[in-house]
């Protein structure tokens, strides 16, 4: 009766690790699959991490504030990989979000059902595309494996806070921005273009309302350019995707 309790009291804390990154992730937390899926989901998978890696050696103290300290650990870890996955993902919702203005589209609001906030028309379909292209280079996967990585990594229970780990934390953080205006260059050059060549035709003709005249065709311009450059977005967004799972790895050693 003892191993079977002590056993269970390790699947839950694996268990826990796991269901607080899935909450996390762009995939596992999306609002279409139920919760008992994703419960089951997770449920299975620590199973499989029992089972194939060694947490025997965790002195268990059946102790309600030991258990408590370990949970919250487990929570800790499981949040930081999630939400990291996440970092990438706002670096294109972001994108969009440049784009969406340059085209004149800033008041074009829609509600993003993952992240729960209303965000830019442009910004949601480079946001699912990047998704779409996240599933086609199994990029689900990554999640799963930078989880049972890190139980090598990090044993249940000895997560520790580091500089390492918060210079990491910021570093990824900052890369939302890069990663964004890496997107959104071409078209807000182009648009630089745009805005030059009005503002010169307004001195030119200021009887015309330019920006009036130029709102319809800058949004068809727009349209045009994204068209135009979408095979370049899908090369560099998978190219990210697959660069990002390296930083994952790098950030569960960290915590380590």
């Amino acid at each position: 009766m003892e191993i079977l309790v002590t056993d269970f009291t390790l699947i839950l804390l694996i268990f826990i690790r796991i269901i607080s990154a899935f909450s996390a992730t762009p995939i596992y937390s999306h609002t279409s699959i139920p919760k008992q899926v994703t419960i089951f989901i997770s449920f299975v998978i620590a199973f499989i991490v029992f089972s194939i890696t060694s947490p025997a050696n965790t002195a268990i103290d059946f102790n309600v504030w030991w258990l408590f300290s370990m949970a919250l650990k487990e929570i800790m870890v499981g949040l930081i990989i999630g939400f990291s996955i996440n970092l990438v993902f706002y670096g294109f919702s972001f994108a969009g979000t440049f784009i969406g203005f340059d085209m004149g589209l800033a008041m074009a609001q829609v509600m993003n059902p993952v992240e729960k906030t209303n965000g830019n028309v442009v910004g949601q379909v480079i946001y699912f595309l990047a998704l779409m292209i996240f599933f086609i280079i199994d990029g689900h996967h990554y999640i799963i494996r930078a989880l049972s990585f890190s139980f090598q990594i990090i044993p249940l229970g000895e997560f520790k806070t580091n500089q390492v780990l918060f210079d990491l934390l910021i570093k990824y953080s900052a890369s939302v921005f890069i990663i964004a205006v890496k997107i959104a260059s071409p078209i807000l050059v182009s648009f630089f273009l745009v805005h030059v060549a009005e503002g010169v035709l307004a001195k030119m003709i200021p009887q015309m309302q330019v920006f009036f005249v130029t709102q319809p065709l800058k949004i068809g311009i727009g349209f045009i350019l994204l068209g135009s450059i979408l095979p370049v977005y899908f090369y560099v967004i998978k190219n990210l995707l697959e660069e990002f799972e390296y930083k994952l790895y790098t950030l569960v050693r960290a915590m380590g």
